[in-house]
């Protein structure tokens, strides 16, 4: 008989943490196009600017493996209450980010808030995996993962219909040309003032909604996991250990860096979205349409992979989806004008299944014992996300790089990152048939 995907008795549990996927999907994708938004009203630099992704990918990296530890010796249930509780606190810290006019103070609330995102994803996915069959494992995590872009799209819909809409400092001239930095400095202050309360109430209100996903999961008991069982009878390895047989992986150290690589061509291909649009003249609210179309068809080929998946191998998948991505990659690199968008655009489609797929690939075969601390580095493989937009930021502020627009240029990192993606996925295949 064929194993379910999640059987009856983890059901509740199941919707609960799924929603969490949601929770961190939005704060993704109302964070990405705020680096646009800041470099403006703030008058950085593009590479500056994209310190907002530093601080918030760095946050994964600085709390992903005390977030593992601190699962091992209690629970998973306390690593995402603990989760929930500082993402709200780095929420509620843009109210005092915004009345100091502080970029480096909402840098700083954006580290606070992925260090409680870092325990959500440190716990969510492995618990996921955990309930239910080894065998549809896999494909269990990218249906849960499936609603992270939902929270997604409810975050770039903010961000595009309510956030920077109201952004003042985005106002232009007749020839498209944005108007703020023509201004006397008593006139951006004043600007200033109203733009940052602007990008400051989605944060409280979202902040204001996971606490109470906080009370709902506190009042709810959850089942205990194999791993949780083996360490109340006393069965679990010691870190060093488990550090050991996870590098003796091959597959397990491998897929770490494929999930770092893909992590830093998400990030860029959806933070740089309005810079390429911009480009080509269209306003930043415009272009976050743009983004949200981009999501739309991640989330639609994210069923559409799950689908695929009880035919075609995972890692054959990954391969050919990685195949697809460099592609369109390419399409944007050398297309100047819509045309390249529009290849822009079609890049998530194509990276819909990588993140679950490289995540149950490579933990695939970790013990029980070894899986806390295992998704512990492979959520801190998110710092590709922190690592890599301020260099293509650099290389957006070339402007132009031997006649072609330094945009278009700078997604060659993101086609780096899809050919090692590619290959992680046929390398991981010959393993298994071998």
């Amino acid at each position: 008989m064929k194993a379910k995907l999640v059987e009856k008795k983890y059901l509740v549990t199941f919707i609960l943490v799924t929603s969490l996927f949601a929770l961190w999907g939005f704060a993704n994708d109302i964070t990405n196009p705020m680096v646009a938004a800041f470099q403006t009203l703030m008058e950085l630099s593009a590479a500056k600017a994209s310190m907002v992704q530093f601080a918030f990918y760095g946050g994964y990296a600085t709390m992903a493996v005390p977030a593992a530890l601190f699962i091992r010796k209690y629970s998973y249930k306390s690593g995402i209450l603990l989760g929930l509780a500082l993402y709200a606190t780095g929420a509620f810290l843009f109210m005092p980010a915004a009345e100091m006019q502080s970029f480096t103070f909402f840098c700083l609330s954006l580290y606070i808030l992925t260090f409680g995102l870092a325990f959500l994803e440190t716990t969510a996915n492995p618990f996921i995996l955990s309930l239910g069959a080894k065998e549809t494992s896999t494909r269990r995590l990218n249906m849960a993962q499936a609603f992270n872009p939902m929270g997604s799209l409810c975050g770039m819909s903010v961000a595009s219909l309510i956030v920077l809409p109201q952004l003042i400092s985005d106002k232009r001239d007749a020839a498209g040309q944005i108007i703020f930095g023509t201004l006397s400095e008593a006139e951006k202050a004043d600007i200033r003032l109203h733009d940052l309360a602007v990008i400051r109430d989605p944060y409280v209100a979202i902040g204001l909604v996971v606490l109470l996903v906080f009370v709902i999961i506190a009042l709810t008991k959850m089942p205990k996991t194999e791993s949780e069982e083996q360490k109340a009878l006393g069965h679990t390895h010691t870190s060093a250990v488990t550090l050991r047989n996870l590098w003796h992986n091959t597959i397990y150290r491998e897929g770490v860096m494929a999930q770092m690589f893909y992590v830093a061509a998400q990030i860029m291909t959806w933070t740089f979205i309005i810079q390429y649009a911009d480009n080509l003249g269209i306003n930043k609210a415009t272009a976050q349409t743009y983004n949200i179309v981009a999501m739309s068809l991640f989330l639609t080929s994210r069923f559409i992979a799950t689908f695929l998946m009880r035919y075609v191998n995972t890692r054959v998948l990954l391969s050919l989806f990685a195949l697809g991505a460099g592609l369109c990659t390419l399409g944007a690199i050398c297309i100047v004008g819509m045309g390249g968008l529009y290849c822009l655009v079609g890049i998530s489609f194509f990276m819909s299944l990588m993140f679950p797929t490289i995540y149950g690939i490579a933990l695939e075969n970790v013990d029980a014992k070894d899986a806390t601390l295992g998704a512990a580095f492979l959520v801190m493989a998110i710092v590709g996300g922190a690592l890599m937009p301020p260099l293509q930021g650099t290389i957006i502020d070339q402007q132009v790089i031997f006649g072609h627009p330094a945009v278009n240029v700078s997604f060659v990192l993101p086609l780096l990152c899809f050919v090692i993606i590619g290959i992680y996925g046929l390398r991981a295949h010959r393993a298994l048939t071998r």
